[in-house]
């Protein structure tokens, strides 16, 4: 299957929408809704700040999860099937990783070793993590800016009831088995967004948080961030009660909150000016109101390209009616 080149801009939809953006972005829900975002919103208009609170190590290899899918999926070169990892990947060396006995739980196609191998080079001769982005991006043709939340290590630890887990044995090891008693987002105390998040955050006329896990996608980005004083709206990654996709609505329920959008919506009601819900909850809208939120209710789940097109506008039309 040909990637399909969406980043190209002479292909962005006409739109009187142009409207200075921050896109905090994890996973694949997160990466769809940014890749909506970028095609009616030129280079200057949008910055994507992503997770990398999963990173790990693994296999002698630095690997940024979050950060490769937002990558991968606005440069064209998603696994359109999956939402992560490469389109017409192979698999030669993680069959042979495993045939020799070593780790194979998380599975590495052989394009995304590239991206691992040449990354893990460079930080390891000091050069930080944002600047790498930087120059992969313009090698994957990718004209928006994205940001890695940090330059300096945070990692997600889940407290379960087996322990603490890094995030990567708990999500992809552990396929989310354990149950979950709360977060730890280690080294985030001395962490500082890279250079850029700050000015791209102060001269934004709002920060969309895309409908990424609330706990471990978006609350690494925001405990780094500190500070945001501009308006923020948040689109739900919970739909009739369920995630789109991910661990969410387990983790909300292990808990003990029943997961919902509005569960979501109270997670961030104290920065939040909008929240966008999608029609399967249109019950709950005037619950959202009542926590002082304005509300949009329209169809959020992105099943296609056409999809993440239609739900950007609906938020960014939003955003100007606030």
């Amino acid at each position: 299957m040909k990637p399909m080149n969406t980043s190209d801009l002479s292909h962005r939809p006409p739109s009187t929408v142009h409207r200075r953006i921050v896109a905090l972005a994890g996973g694949v829900g997160g990466a769809k809704l940014a890749h909506g975002l970028a095609q009616i919103l030129a280079p200057e208009e949008l910055t994507i700040i992503v997770n990398t609170g999963d990173d790990f190590e693994h296999l002698g290899m630095y690997i940024c999860p979050d950060l490769d899918t937002v990558c991968y999926t606005l440069g064209g070169l998603a696994n359109p099937e999956t939402g992560w990892g490469r389109v017409n990947e192979t698999w030669n060396a993680i069959a042979n990783v495993e045939r020799l006995g070593g780790p194979a739980w998380f599975r590495l196609g052989d394009q995304d070793i590239a991206t691992h191998l040449e990354r893990t080079r460079r930080l390891k001769e000091g050069q930080p993590l944002s600047q790498i982005t930087k120059d992969f991006c313009k090698a994957w043709g990718i004209q928006h800016t994205i940001l890695p939340m940090s330059d300096s290590p945070v990692r997600t630890m889940v407290d379960s009831d087996e322990g603490e887990l890094a995030f990567q044995e708990y999500f992809v090891h552990r396929q989310c088995a354990p149950k979950v008693r709360g977060f730890r987002f280690d080294g985030v105390e001395g962490a500082e967004s890279v250079v850029g998040a700050k000015e791209a955050i102060d001269a934004a006329d709002a920060i969309v948080i895309c409908p990424s896990n609330p706990w471990v996608s978006v609350d690494p980005i925001l405990k780094v961030i500190k500070k945001i004083a501009r308006p923020v709206v948040a689109v739900s990654p919970i739909i009739g009660g369920k995630a789109v996709k991910g661990p969410a609505a387990k983790m909300y329920t292990e808990l003990g909150i029943e997961p919902s959008a509005l569960a979501v919506a109270n997670h961030y009601r104290n920065i939040l000016a909008g929240f966008v819900l999608d029609n399967a909850d249109l019950s709950m809208e005037n619950d959202v109101k009542k926590l002082n939120i304005e509300t949009l209710v329209t169809d959020t789940f992105m099943n296609n390209f056409t999809d993440r097109i239609r739900l950007a506008e609906d938020v960014l039309h939003f955003i100007g009616s606030l």
